[in-house]
């Protein structure tokens, strides 16, 4: 449990335990045959005081709580609710089928064309165990859909034509894929021993989730998985796009 929903859970139990007491005070004021006036009122005001209490209690779990489901279906690209497909050994296809059903998990649209609103590309190197593995080609085009984060070929290359100008995420590119990318796995591989996965941008690694890695313009990524040894040499830091990329 995080820091955050802990927070969460102490907030719900203190509006539970305060509409207890709202709830116990006013039975027993209606259970009472004989009070003084002044007795009366001083009842009232401790419960009125009780249900101000009650309503900033229930105000902080929704400031607490909403905020973070907010955070949370912004920053973690869906990659614990969209299905990895392929969990097995490389190499892995454009992966079409379940595409749209993936995109929607995702909260990415399936286009009838490609976006303009955002037009950016970033480049995507794959390896396993020292061995380069094909981006393939035509990542997120359905027969009759495209989704705004695509390949045209084989070059790693990975357009992001959307109709929204927003931010999208390495996360992102591995759910329309349909590759598994967690903090410890690609596809059918996990951290043991010294194999692990390394993520870098621009031939820096990046610590942290991968999957919240933001694309930005003519990004080099490199995803690889296996052990320190056996990472590329020399690593890729830049790419040359083709003119008007």
């Amino acid at each position: 449990m995080t820091l955050l929903d802990r927070e969460i859970v102490d907030v719900v139990s203190i509006a539970a335990v305060t509409a207890a007491i709202l709830v116990a005070g006013r039975r027993e004021e209606r259970s009472s045959s004989v009070q003084t006036y002044g007795r009366g009122r001083s009842r009232l005001a401790t419960v009125s005081a009780l249900g101000v209490v009650a309503l900033v209690a229930a105000a902080g779990v929704v400031a607490v709580f909403g905020p973070h489901r907010a955070r949370g279906a912004e920053a973690a690209p869906l990659a614990d609710t969209v299905s990895a497909e392929l969990t097995g050994p490389p190499p892995w296809p454009a992966n079409t089928d379940g595409l749209r059903s993936r995109l929607r998990a995702l909260g990415l649209p399936a286009l009838g064309r490609e976006g303009t609103a955002l037009h950016i590309h970033a480049h995507l190197d794959v390896f396993v165990h020292g061995r380069r593995i094909a981006v393939p080609a035509g990542i997120g085009i359905g027969p009759d859909f495209i989704s705004p984060l695509h390949t045209h070929d084989t070059s790693g290359v990975v357009h992001v034509e959307s109709p929204d100008v927003r931010t999208f995420t390495l996360g992102e590119v591995f759910g329309v894929w349909g590759v598994r990318l967690t903090r410890r796995c690609l596809g059918g591989y996990c951290a043991s021993g010294a194999d692990r996965l390394h993520v870098y941008v621009g031939g820096r690694e990046r610590a942290g989730d991968p999957r919240l890695l933001h694309l930005a313009p003519h990004a080099e990524i490199v995803v690889a998985f296996g052990t320190p040894r056996q990472l590329p040499r020399p690593l890729p830091s830049r790419f040359a796009f083709a003119p008007g990329l």
